[in-house]
């Protein structure tokens, strides 16, 4: 079987990451790379990746490729997947799809009517703890779930620069925990409860964002997840699940930089957690391209599809909205 030729489309930080486990991987090989920017170009060469481009359509038109790695900006993601669909092209791209329910839509049913298989960078599914908690109460070990909690803190606030064109909170960093709720319990969500407040930067605020947030939602069988969210922990990256239920709970804890533990007069000290996303999920951006890959050469579905992505961008909407208007919001609301 002759091995899937990747490429992958923007070389920031995500995109060095996929690059470089793409490139360790047995059975694919990695024929060409794309980044408007010299320094991600100049990456490419250093991975003696064969044909690089500066731009999308200079990639498609360079060599056969069976699968693409999107990794860029937000704002391109759709069209990239619409052109790379057409070409019959199969597509890892990194979340949201878009921020328009409309496009996303859209694109979806283009990538349906080509046939080519696309998988959402959800990949807090792949990592081992949320896996575990999942697997837990797939079997049963909690019985049936009632609540689902999910904390999610970043370290610290990305540049205003960033945050003017991310969508905001609830569709940039809350976006991932909404899949998370989905996943963890393999529930629909049927309303959208939440409240925001900006407690850390002023900046934030008057670029029409919050920093801070607790989200409420109620699943279609009326049990419900509580999701509370900060842009900066001042211990660093705090990344927690619960699932409690019908004959038990089960909890997924920080990873932390090591296990020591000092015991001394003044109380019992332990490491920070990881420091940030690209260190926290490390095997999980591993994991989650192999699983693409396997999708790819046996043929299945991927383990995150298109509707993932709808879904967790519809409930993310309707937070927007349940915050703008102080009010729970049905799903039913956005589209």
């Amino acid at each position: 079987m002759k091995k899937p030729k990747f490429a992958v489309a923007g070389l920031g930080r995500i995109g060095k990451i996929h690059l470089g486990n793409i490139c360790q991987m047995e059975g694919v090989q990695v024929v060409a790379a794309m980044d408007p920017l010299e320094e991600g170009r100049q990456y490419a060469r250093n991975k003696n990746i064969p044909y690089i481009a500066s731009n999308f359509e200079e990639m498609l038109t360079m060599t056969p490729i069976d699968a693409i790695v999107i990794c860029s900006p937000t704002d391109t993601h759709a069209d990239y997947v619409e052109m790379a669909a057409k070409a019959g092209i199969h597509v890892f791209c990194e979340k949201p799809l878009d921020l328009s329910l409309e496009r996303v839509v859209e694109v979806l049913d283009i990538v349906n009517k080509a046939g080519v298989k696309l998988m959402l960078g959800f990949n807090r599914r792949f990592d081992k703890e949320f896996r575990k908690v999942k697997d837990l109460v797939k079997t049963g070990a909690v019985g049936q779930p009632h609540l689902v909690k999910i904390t999610s803190r970043d370290p610290g606030a990305p540049p205003i620069s960033y945050i003017e064109k991310s969508g905001g909170l609830f569709l940039d960093m809350t976006i991932h925990d909404f899949d998370v709720a989905r996943f963890v319990v393999d529930k629909e969500v049927e309303e959208v409860y939440a409240k925001g407040a900006v407690l850390i930067d002023e900046a934030i605020g008057r670029s029409g964002d919050i920093d801070t947030a607790v989200v409420t939602l109620t699943y279609s069988d009326g049990t419900m997840a509580v999701i509370d969210n900060s842009r900066e922990a001042s211990y660093g990256y705090d990344q927690r699940v619960e699932v409690f239920g019908s004959k038990g709970m089960v909890q997924s804890n920080n990873n932390f930089m090591d296990s020591h533990k000092l015991y001394n007069d003044k109380g019992i000290h332990a490491a920070l957690p990881l420091h940030f996303f690209l260190e926290r999920y490390r095997e999980a951006y591993k994991n989650e391209i192999c699983d693409f890959a396997k999708s790819l050469e046996n043929d299945d579905k991927t383990p995150v599809d298109g509707n993932d992505g709808l879904q967790s961008l519809k409930i993310g909407l309707a937070a927007i909205k349940s915050l703008r208007e102080n009010r729970p919001v049905k799903i039913t609301e956005i589209f």
